[in-house]
């Protein structure tokens, strides 16, 4: 399965970075520098996994995740951070993201298993789809 990834991120840095990296494993990627490019993204392109950052002008990470479950809870969301406190932790959580990373993304392995990971729930949750459109109903009801 081939994934596009939106990946959002005030430093432009950050972004390029991890545009490389993806693309380079065989992803299609996509880059905003804040939640409302994103959303003007996901309402024009299919997108299966979102990689934010939190802490962004406009409109913050935790804003954009709450807006995606809304509108796109198919989307898988992995959200990144250099401001490692509670807070921002439980709010991820308590809003569906897949997981939280800390910056500095020195080494990308946790970041790659947890693209990986949301990958696997999307085959899980598309082969269901499929199963269902599958079943006919049953002609004695």
């Amino acid at each position: 399965m081939t994934a596009r990834l939106l990946i959002v991120d005030d430093e432009l840095d950050i972004r390029e970075m991890l545009s490389r990296h993806y693309r380079f494993k065989g992803f299609e990627v996509d880059l905003a520098g804040n939640g409302r490019e994103a959303l003007e993204i996901l309402s024009k392109k299919r997108i299966e996994i979102v990689i934010s950052d939190i802490m962004m002008p406009q409109m913050d990470g935790v804003e954009l995740l709450k807006e995606i479950r809304i509108h796109y809870p198919m989307v898988r969301i992995i959200m990144i951070t250099g401001y490692v406190t509670l807070d921002n932790a439980l709010a991820c959580m308590g809003n569906g993201a897949e997981t939280l990373v800390f910056k500095p993304l020195m080494e990308l392995k946790e970041l790659d298993d947890a693209v990986l990971r949301a990958l696997e729930g999307l085959k899980a949750w598309q082969k269901k789809l499929q199963d269902l459109q599958r079943m006919k109903p049953s002609a004695d009801k």
